[in-house]
């Protein structure tokens, strides 16, 4: 079952910091991220990942966020310049059909493709997508929240990303998640 895109409103929700009880960003993201690396993040919200992420690559580094919304990505903004990283945050809009990533090919280190698979048309456009913006050997986590994605829709997508160009690396234990860690061949 697909689910339509989480309303913009929710946005305050999801960066609320309460929810660093289930899921801390720092924990989290502190195995994958390395200073100076490209990380992409589509469907960043309001940047509950996207701040971490941007001190984890630090100056040196850049953090793409892609969101089909114009509000969380004002809003994602906003508090990137209040964090003082909003240099490293490329917040850009794209379409419902395409993450608009043809500038970066080969070039992301890293993705975070945390609770967005789901929302997405289309899961191989997608997983082709990414793997394109993706260096070879490149990671992506991949994670979908377990309250909305059953294990044999998350096995789907999952099986979806091999079609593109990755293969797993771990299964990865995230709180009220499926979670992948996939490299890109």
């Amino acid at each position: 079952m697909k689910h339509g895109v989480c309303p913009w409103w929710l946005g305050y929700l999801l960066a609320s910091p309460l929810r660093r009880l289930l899921q801390d960003p720092a924990k989290l993201l502190a195995p994958y991220i390395r200073e100076g690396m490209t990380v992409l993040e589509p469907g960043p919200g309001m940047g509950f990942f996207t701040l971490e992420l941007a001190r984890f690559v630090g100056a040196g580094g850049r953090v793409i966020a892609v969101d089909v919304q114009p509000k969380m990505l004002e809003r994602l903004k906003r508090r990137a310049d209040a964090a003082g990283v909003s240099d490293r945050v490329d917040a850009r809009a794209c379409s419902s059909d395409s993450l608009g990533l043809a500038d970066v090919a080969g070039s992301v280190d890293f993705t975070l493709a945390f609770a967005v698979v789901h929302e997405m048309p289309s899961a191989a456009t997608f997983f082709a997508e990414a793997a394109g913006a993706s260096k070879a050997g490149a990671s992506l986590l991949f994670a979908e929240p377990a309250g909305h994605i059953n294990s044999e829709q998350f096995e789907s997508e999952l099986a979806t990303a091999f079609q593109t160009g990755f293969a797993l690396l771990d299964r990865p234990t995230i709180r009220r998640s499926r979670a992948a860690l996939l490299k890109k061949l």
